[in-house]
Parts: C-alpha cells; structure tokens; sequence
C-alpha cells in the first residue's frame, strides 16, 4: 500500500484501547474492541478497521453509542438465548452474543444468540472467525440503514445486510470464513478505492438521481447495487426478516430515522454456532475441509479459499507493521490517537 504509515498491532491495539477508555469504555471492554477494530487493518481490509473511530467516538459523546451499557438475557429457550445490548460498543456486544452462542452450542450442539439494541460490529468476519476456530462453525449477519437500491428503486432502500460463515480448517487459527455484503462490494470498499484512487467497476452503484456510476464519490451520496441483482435484494430482504423482524426490533428505514450516521443503534444481529463434533469428530472435518480445497487449488489455479488472502497478509504484516493510509492516519491523529513517535 502506497502513500502509508505502518505502526505493529501490539501497539496499535495499546493506543486504541488507552483511547476507547478515555471515551469512558471500560478497560476490558476497549481491550476487545481495539482488538477487533485493529485485526481489519491487520488482514489489509481498512474499510471496517480503525477508520471507524472517529464516528465511534463521536456517538460515544453524543450518546447515540452507550460507553456503559446495562447488557441483558431479555429470552432464552434452550439453545436460544436474546440478548439486550442496550446499544453498548458494537464489537464487544458481537463479541458478547456469539460467546453466548458458543456456550449453548457445547451443550445442545447448536447455539443460537439473536442481538437485539446493538450498534455498528466492524467487521463480521471477526465473529465468524472466532467460532471457528474454537471448533464451531460460526454464522452471523446484521441489518444495517439503507445503503443499496434493489429493483424498482432509484435510491438507497435496504441495508447491505453482511453475512460471515466461518468452518474450522486444518490449521486451526486460519479457518475459512467468507465475509461479504449482499452489495456487489461494501459502502466501506467504495469509500476505500475512493481514498486510494482506483477506478471503480461498472456495476457498482447509482448516483443520486438513480443512474448508473463508477464515481465513488457519487454512489457514496446515492446507492450500492446488488451482488447478482436479485440474488443480492432477496438475500438482504430475508436478512432483514431474520433479524429485525424476529426481534420485534427497528427495520432498516427505521434505524435510518434514528440515525444517519452509519452507526446502527438498535440495529440487530443473529449469531450462530454449530458444534462440529455434534455432527463428526472434529479432527475427521478438519481433513474432509482440507481434501476439499486441496481438490480446488488442483483444479483451479490460482485458488485462495474464502479468507485466506487475509491469513496471509495477516502474518506479513505482523512482522512489518499494519498498514494504514496517510489520510487514515491524519484523521486519527486530529482526535487524539497518537500513532507516530
């Protein structure tokens, strides 16, 4: 990455924990908040990483996002479990909600936690990631204010509604997690190429008045379009069912009255872990996975399973520093993040 500063995760987690609890986070909260903030920078994906804090922050001030928040069980039936987040910092809240689901998934073999008053998690992936490689397959996804036009309309009508599946591999650290928006790329992605200057694809997005644009700055004021049309718009419709509609909670034109900024309070999440070895011996999956990739990468060359660009870069840049924009970095540095020596 050109134009860029590299700073080493360890001390990038230290300087945005210090910062979140300056915000009056609570020490441990911020510690995994930081964590998950900082681990998208780490795998190259600055889109839902520390570029996010300044928005963070200013919700944390203006109220909109709960420092302390009272986080409760409001349900729960066997597997099941619904969790209030009292629209505390979004990543420790999804932290929170799939180690509920985890829990129930040792003793019942599925677990379920639907995440009802949260705010804006990061980066899926993070909680994918975590069941998996704690054994678990991990499914999440969330409902989001509207960023993408379906069919039909010329304007924003439904969020990009991400969904991350993350299955254990044979290196139990790096398993395979597909993380994705129903968009044919993120509001987030827009805003990055944008920042570095790449020409955007065709089929991305719409301006304002409902044309067609690869000018990011004009699908960033009008809407994303759709992953394949209407595979995209019907997956993001039954996400949003999945989420707002089983919570009794506020669908995606509703968090949009509350809130414009993009960050999400009283939006909903659902998590879910399966327990492999309710199903197969662990180990025995693990090899099943890996045949199976072996077979692609074969087959088709070159191959990267779902996340594995990310594991990669991951181990560069942890020897090397995480990479962050120039502009990124200045923006930080105006709030009080002190990244440079």
């Amino acid at each position: 990455m050109t134009d860029s500063l590299r700073i080493s995760y360890d001390t990038l987690c230290q300087r945005l924990t210090q910062r979140l609890h300056e915000a009056g986070i609570p020490q441990q909260q911020a510690i995994v908040e930081a964590r998950i903030m900082a681990e998208a920078d780490l795998q190259e994906v600055p889109s839902h990483g520390v570029r996010m804090l300044p928005g963070l922050l200013t919700a944390l001030t203006d109220g909109r996002v709960k420092a302390t928040p009272v986080v409760s069980i409001e349900r729960e039936m066997g597997a099941i479990c619904v969790l209030d987040c009292g629209n505390g910092p979004g990543r420790y809240a999804a932290h929170l909600a799939m180690e509920q689901a985890k829990h129930r998934a040792r003793d019942f073999g599925v677990g379920v936690c639907l995440a009802k008053k949260t705010t804006h998690w990061g980066r899926a992936h993070a909680y994918a990631s975590n069941a998996a490689q704690e054994g678990f397959i991990g499914i999440c996804t969330t409902n989001a204010i509207p960023s993408m036009a379906i069919a039909g309309a010329k304007k924003a009508v439904i969020g990009n509604n991400p969904l991350a599946i993350g299955i254990p591999g044979l290196n139990a650290s790096e398993p395979i997690v597909l993380d994705m928006a129903m968009s044919q790329a993120a509001v987030g992605k827009v805003g990055t190429w944008l920042r570095e200057g790449k020409t955007l694809p065709e089929n991305w997005g719409i301006d304002k008045q409902g044309n067609p644009t690869n000018d990011a700055n004009a699908i960033l004021s009008g809407a994303v379009l759709p992953m394949g049309e209407h595979k995209g718009a019907g997956l993001a419709v039954m996400i949003e069912l999945l989420t707002a509609a089983l919570a009794g909670a506020a669908f995606t034109q509703q968090l949009l009255a509350g809130d414009q900024s993009g960050i999400d309070p009283n939006s909903t999440k659902i998590f879910i872990a399966l327990n492999v070895s309710a199903f197969i011996e662990l180990p025995v999956f693990r090899q099943r996975v890996r045949y199976f990739l072996d077979y692609l990468k074969n087959e088709a060359t070159p191959f990267n399973y779902p996340g594995e660009r990310g594991w990669q870069v991951r181990q560069l840049n942890l020897l090397d520093g995480v990479p962050l924009h120039a502009e990124i970095v200045t923006k930080l540095e105006s709030i009080g993040l002190r990244l440079r020596d």
